[in-house]
């Protein structure tokens, strides 16, 4: 397989935004289901594109998955702070797994975020489940931060993000 990180275009947000979603619904990470809200923000790859920077991964003209890179805080950020950069909505469909997507896609931000000026940390959030997620972060460099971890949903309170950065 022939593996291109680039810049999500506009004609990939639909596919892009339905891996996402389907990643998500598949491994069981969201409460609700079918039903939960998130689901929604996860399909919008166009709110993404507009605030943040959506990478795409690439077969030819086959998307294998995406991130979303989120350079020196910028609304799309969830815990990084000043000097940081922050990793959002990783997704590799069920089909390109273990191919090394994932790893290409969190390379490339590591990437990115040491060309931003002032950057000293790569920041994410991920959840326990995500085990073979937390193996690429670790492989990359990157330690577990557990002062940081956070509940995105307070109603729940037994969701409890866990964080990861990446000194660069």
């Amino acid at each position: 397989m022939d593996i291109l990180i680039r810049r999500a275009q506009a004609a990939e947000y639909g596919p892009l935004g339905e891996i996402t979603a389907q990643a998500y619904l598949q491994d069981g990470l969201l409460d609700f289901g079918d039903s939960d809200p998130y689901l929604g923000v996860l399909r919008d790859v166009a709110a993404r594109a507009a605030t943040a920077e959506v990478l795409v991964a690439v077969d030819r003209d086959r998307v294998l998955g995406g991130v979303t890179f989120v350079p020196s805080g910028g609304p799309m950020a969830d815990i990084a702070g000043p000097r940081e950069a922050e990793i959002r909505m990783l997704a590799v469909s069920r089909d390109a797994r273990g191919r090394g997507v994932g790893e290409a896609l969190v390379r490339t931000c590591a990437d990115r975020a040491r060309a931003v000026p002032g950057c000293a940390r790569l920041v994410l959030s991920t959840q326990r489940t995500m085990r073979s997620a937390h193996r690429i972060y670790t492989r990359l460099g990157f330690t577990r931060t557990p002062d940081r971890d956070w509940n995105p949903v307070p109603e729940l309170t037994d969701v409890t993000l866990l964080t990861y950065a990446l000194t660069l």
